[in-house]
């Protein structure tokens, strides 16, 4: 039989008499609404009139009034519908047949179970008419197709308070691990040891913005970051968004950077046999890493929310990492651009909660600092286009050269600063690091490992 038949013989999912029940349920006993009315809402309801029924019951209870026929009738008469609820005696027809001994969970569980089946079908409906349309491309209509489906599961799953002995007995290792610092789950390593001591790491859950000026080295910074993540001892997917780099400079500059080879020196080819042999290795290395990177340009947070649920689900997720903001586009109309900015920042927050993942994302600031006189060193009030980026953002780091402003001073040379700004969790302040140029590449000062960071010169062909 075709699907369209079957629809029109079957008729849309729905159990009549469960819905009946529960109704009937609470106007015998109103103290269960509030049981009720935490699990179901209106919508859930198949009847126009059993919806209507519930919505006057939430009323008086919101008033603090008795829930019963009589007050449910008079509630319907004041809104003009309890002529389309078919009057007081339909309300009194509710509980015929209802079990002595009220299964009042069970009911509610029948009405959630056949309203799922309903979305899906009214989801799955307005993906086929959008299909048969055809004005979109096939890519949007199938993210959405997941974004739609997957967020229905989610309004099915949705936890509820939980106390702390809940909290206890759902935590790995029970209640010597969560007083035990040393077995508490701690974030994920970014490769920087001073950044690593005073966030503990990038935890899931997390949006850290790295903002920065211009050729400062915010895309240097975080590919060092998901490179040291990809291949680690105990390596973690990682996901690289970028909107400005193709894929292949992002790859050049992690091989670069991993084989310490000057990148102008492997563009222009001159190189020699060590080199060489380094970036061979480095690349190994990084086929075999679980890093992947998307280019596409202007991607909006639906097409990268698709993606990153299919790459959780194949491989697992570490970190996410988008470059950068202000090249991100929202879907639809915004009254101005700080409005689209305070949308992508507040939606990216929500998908670090919802992957349980840390999202790094880099952020272009204002001129600001370039124009402030003495000390360049970037503010929060720095960040461009939106004052929700630091709001929404959990920790908030700047990149700060002075060799940039001061190309003269020869003991600048080299010198970075991580200046952590915000931090939700934890303190702030200045990280001292090293930026080698020709690598672009930053790591650790050497006072800070015990050891140098100086490459042994290359051998000669």
């Amino acid at each position: 039989m075709p699907s369209t038949d079957l629809a029109l013989d079957k008729g849309l999912p729905v159990n009549l008499d469960a819905e009946r029940f529960v109704l009937g349920s609470i106007m015998l006993d109103d103290s269960l609404f509030v049981q009720v009315a935490g699990t179901l809402q209106a919508d859930d309801f198949a009847l126009e009139k059993h919806k209507r029924i519930f919505i006057r019951m939430m009323d008086l209870h919101e008033r603090g009034e008795r829930v019963d026929r009589v007050s449910v009738a008079n509630e319907l008469l004041k809104h003009g519908q309890l002529e389309s609820c078919d009057g007081l005696t339909y309300l009194i027809s509710l509980d015929d047949g209802l079990p002595r001994t009220s299964n009042v969970d069970g009911y509610v569980g029948i009405v959630r179970d056949k309203a799922l089946l309903r979305r899906i079908i009214f989801t799955s409906q307005k993906l086929i008419d959008r299909c048969l349309i055809g004005e979109e491309e096939p890519e949007e209509i199938l993210a959405c197709a997941e974004d739609s489906l997957l967020k229905l599961n989610d309004l099915r799953g949705k936890a509820g308070l939980a106390s702390p002995e809940d909290i206890i007995k759902e935590y790995e290792g029970g209640i010597n691990a969560f007083l035990d610092p040393s077995k508490r789950i701690k974030g994920i390593s970014t490769g920087f040891v001073k950044l690593d001591e005073m966030t503990g790491g990038f935890h899931p859950g997390e949006l850290i913005i790295l903002a920065a000026r211009p050729a400062m080295g915010k895309t240097a910074l975080a590919l060092n970051i998901a490179q040291h993540v990809a291949t680690a001892k105990n390596p973690q997917t990682v996901a690289v968004f970028s909107m400005e780099m193709s894929k292949e400079s992002l790859l050049t500059r992690m091989v670069c950077a991993a084989a310490r080879v000057d990148s102008q020196k492997f563009r222009a080819g001159f190189l020699n046999q060590t080199e060489r042999h380094h970036l061979q290795t480095a690349l190994v290395q990084l086929a075999g890493a679980p890093l992947y990177i998307d280019d596409t340009a202007g991607a909006n947070l639906m097409d990268i929310h698709a993606k990153l649920r299919r790459l959780k689900v194949e491989q697992g997720l570490g970190l996410v990492v988008i470059d950068y903001l202000q090249l991100m586009s929202g879907r639809g109309r915004f009254e101005n651009r700080n409005q689209e900015i305070s949308t992508l920042s507040r939606g990216m927050k929500m998908l670090a909660k919802e992957m349980e993942v840390p999202v790094l994302v880099l952020s272009q600031l204002s001129r600001a600092p370039e124009i402030r006189q003495g000390d360049h060193r970037p503010q929060l009030s720095d960040l461009r286009e939106s004052g929700s980026i630091e709001q929404d953002a959990d920790v908030v780091a700047f990149i700060f050269r002075e060799e940039v402003y001061k190309p003269d001073r020869e003991d600048l040379r080299g010198t970075a600063e991580l200046l952590l700004t915000k931090q939700r969790n934890g303190p702030t302040g200045k990280i001292n690091l090293v930026f080698l140029r020709q690598w672009t590449k930053f790591e650790n000062r050497a006072a800070d490992l015990g050891e140098t960071n100086e490459a042994p010169p290359p051998d000669e062909d």
